[in-house]
């Protein structure tokens, strides 16, 4: 029962797709800093050296560059991964997409490019990293899936991004029908769901984060340690028995207009 033991991720081998900035930055910097050895992949090599680089100052983080919006993408990169690691305790399906324009306009390419690395990737990116996943004394240890989705799968905003909040939606479905096969191999499998954090998609929480926190009940966008402790708290001992959930870290968002009723 001791705080330092059900929360450890010391020794972990956690993968983070899109994890050099945003949310996957912020998920990556937490359990770099707490012992675990760190892979970040996308595919901004540049950006993705540099945030490698300034993890690597903290602990051990390792950058591979990679395209996992398409199959032939996925099956590359997992190749490699798999040649670097026979284990990997934490999967975290973070790299994200997102498309706006009018209902009348939105075009084949804007959903499809949104939809195949919002859903598909993760998918078949963890249907890929299976065999270093996958446990045999599963009773008493489990690898982790953490697929992260968004408020945006759980209620509306006034934004039309049709693709990214249908893909989320669609994704928090896939958590739980992953978690049901999976789980007696070894794997759990969960979602984390965040709310106003800045990034390249939350744009208005990144540029205006005063007026963003207006909307917000808890009174602020939200932050690093806000993120990257869900994801702690998932992927370590504490988490072990959260099978199939979606954990919602959003300051309260979704019970405030406009995105109504969570359901």
């Amino acid at each position: 029962m001791k705080i330092s033991e059900l929360f450890s991720v010391e020794g972990k081998v956690v993968l983070i797709t899109g994890g050099y900035k945003g949310i996957g930055m912020m998920i990556a910097r937490g359990f770099v800093e707490n012992g675990a050895k760190v892979y970040i992949t996308a595919r901004n090599e540049a950006g993705l050296q540099a945030s490698a680089a300034e993890l690597g100052v903290l602990g051990e983080c390792v950058a591979i560059t990679s395209d996992l919006s398409s199959l032939e993408g996925i099956q590359a990169f997992s190749k490699e991964m798999l040649g670097l690691e026979d284990r990997i305790d934490v999967l975290i399906n973070n790299a994200g997409a997102s498309s706006v324009a009018p209902f009348a306009e939105f075009s084949e390419e804007q959903w499809n490019s949104v939809v195949d690395i919002n859903l598909k990737s993760p998918f078949f990116l963890t249907q890929a990293l299976l065999p270093a996943l996958l446990r045999d004394d599963y009773v008493h240890e489990h690898s982790r899936v953490i697929n992260v989705v968004s408020v945006d799968g759980l209620g509306t905003n006034p934004y039309e991004t049709y693709s990214y909040s249908s893909s989320k939606a669609g994704l928090i479905h896939l958590t739980r029908t992953m978690a049901r096969s999976l789980t007696q191999k070894g794997v759990n499998v969960c979602g984390l769901a965040p709310g106003t954090f800045p990034s390249d998609i939350n744009f208005p929480a990144r540029d205006n984060p005063e007026a963003c926190a207006k909307v917000v009940p808890a009174g602020r966008v939200g932050n690093d340690d806000d993120m990257a402790a869900a994801a702690i708290y998932l992927s370590s001992k504490a988490g072990e028995y959260v099978i199939g959930e979606t954990l919602t870290v959003d300051g309260g968002l979704v019970m405030a207009t406009p995105y109504g009723i969570k359901g």
